[in-house]
């Protein structure tokens, strides 16, 4: 009985399962229905692989279906690559789609500009064919393709080392990198740069950049300026704000919308110790982990740093780090990082005039230890050990110093050297809310020896700080609050009011509605 029952149950479902249509589909008759018609892969640079895009295939009937076939319209010629459903390839065959459901296509490529054009730039298109004849539908794909010159550390053929650059003596500390030759020493704004490792410019040698160059670093690259060399930006106004044509810009090599504003793609820009008369106008520098790191001062009486018309944006650590800087500085905005937007380090001679220093960054967890500008004249080098040295000069005047925190502006001191600074004519947000600093004599804002004419706690009233728009408004504090007489331009190459020119580096301007 035992027997003939189970004989009996097997029947069953073998004359059930016969019934069944479930496991069988027709094809897909130009029924499918897409994400996206049309996939755009954004910019990316010759010969670098693309980010990976997707968008949906839906089956919206109520029968399962198979598309007969899918495929590059350029077929196996084609630069893109696909990625159907979890398998790879340029064409599939029989791709079942159940009902009311959906499959997943990834889409990628890697193109070589020269194969293609002459051009700096041109559009790489294709298309994806699903099915044939009457049924065929298609999705475009679409992506800009840059040309771009290539620096990078050479690799020995017999070893496969790489080039490196020998930082400190002492431990023989080495980074992937390389002295850029005599004929690498101009960038111009031909082609774009794209370094991999760090690039340095040689003890006696000068980098000269031109007006609109861009600059674009791999990971964990740079760019060291060497002892007794130099670095010359030549940057000038732009007249369309979106463009920047004249500006010079440094930032990644990851050029698609998701990258523009992520923290610490790069390293930094490194003029090290002994490294003198360096001019940086009109840059923009973006997304590294230190924007400009300054070792020391090349000893002389002039400035061996003059940065003007400049803006840093997105440090994952600290915007301009000066470790006994010497340091002129006008125009200049920097905001949001991850620790402090201006740090003048280990004492120093710093001078700026008409700056922005905000930070509004969000980076981790969203809170900041530390203030948007930090001035000290000691330098932790060991669990036991602190350095220090004179700080000869720190003068604000006209400037900005703001952010999403309460205290913005701290001073860090070590008695038994000199602790000079002074500050006027500027707005400082500094809440004491707990009067934590109330007997401190540092931040003695009544003293005019150290504090004149402050606009402390105003509101500056900027455009939108989350975003690095740092221009003010006709509602702000800083607004007519600046010394006088004065002259020149602001960042934008607007003229500044002589009779109540602005504080900051911008001229207060109506917002436009839209905006």
């Amino acid at each position: 009985m035992r027997y003939l029952s189970t004989l009996f149950l097997l029947v069953v479902l073998i004359l059930w399962s016969s019934c069944r249509n479930d496991f069988e589909s027709g094809p897909s008759t130009g029924n499918l229905q897409f994400s996206n018609d049309t996939l755009f892969l954004d910019t990316v640079f010759t010969n670098i692989g693309s980010s990976t895009y997707s968008f949906k295939v839906y089956n919206r009937t109520d029968d399962d279906f198979t598309i007969p076939t899918i495929a590059l319209e350029r077929g196996e010629n084609s630069n893109y690559r696909l990625n159907v459903d979890g398998i790879p390839g340029k064409s599939f065959e029989d791709v079942q789609v159940l009902a009311k459901d959906s499959i997943f296509v990834f889409v990628e490529t890697t193109t070589d500009i020269t194969s293609q054009t002459t051009d700096t730039e041109f559009l790489y298109t294709d298309r994806i064919l699903f099915d044939t004849g009457g049924n065929q539908q298609d999705v475009d794909l679409v992506t800009l393709i840059k040309d771009a010159i290539f620096l990078f550390p050479s690799r020995d053929a017999m070893t496969g080392e790489i080039e490196t650059l020998l930082l400190g003596l002492d431990n023989e500390i080495r980074i992937e990198g390389f002295f850029l030759e005599d004929e690498q020493l101009n960038f111009t704004n031909e082609k774009p740069y794209i370094i991999y490792g760090y690039a340095a410019v040689p003890g006696g040698k000068t980098l000269t950049i031109d007006a609109g160059a861009r600059i674009h670093f791999h990971a964990d690259s740079g760019l060291i300026v060497a002892n007794e060399g130099t670095l010359v930006i030549n940057g000038d106004v732009s007249t369309d704000p979106e463009l920047l044509e004249n500006e010079v810009i440094f930032e990644s090599d990851r050029l698609e919308p998701g990258f523009s504003d992520i923290p610490g793609q790069w390293g930094t820009i490194w003029l090290t110790a002994g490294s003198t008369g360096h001019s940086i106008n009109h840059a923009t520098i973006k997304n590294a982990t230190v924007g400009i790191l300054m070792d020391s001062n090349d000893g002389g009486p002039d400035p061996t740093l003059t940065i003007s018309n400049t803006q840093i944006y997105n440090s994952s650590n600290v915007g301009l780090l000066a470790r006994t800087g010497n340091i002129l500085g006008e125009n200049v905005v920097i905001n949001n990082a991850g620790q402090v937007s201006l740090n003048c380090s280990l004492g120093g001679t710093y001078n700026f005039n008409h700056c922005t220093f905000t930070n509004y960054s969000s980076i981790g967890s969203g809170f900041r230890e530390l203030p948007t500008v930090l001035i000290d004249n000691n330098l932790r080098v060991s669990e036991t050990e602190v350095v220090v040295a004179d700080l000869i000069e720190a003068n604000f005047t006209n400037c900005i110093i703001y952010g999403n925190q309460q205290l913005e502006l701290i001073f860090s001191r070590v008695d038994g050297t000199a602790f000079n600074y002074n500050f006027k004519n500027s707005l400082i947000r500094f809440e004491d809310t707990g009067n934590q600093f109330a007997d401190n004599a540092l931040y003695d804002f009544t003293n005019v020896a150290l504090f004149e004419n402050i606009v402390l706690n105003g509101e500056p009233d900027f455009k939108d700080p989350f975003k690095n728009m740092l221009n003010i408004g006709d509602n702000s504090a800083a607004n007519g609050g600046a010394s006088t007489p004065t002259s020149g331009t602001d960042i934008l190459g607007n003229l500044r009011n002589t009779t109540s020119p602005d504080i900051g580096a911008y001229e207060s301007a109506a917002f436009e509605e839209n905006n």
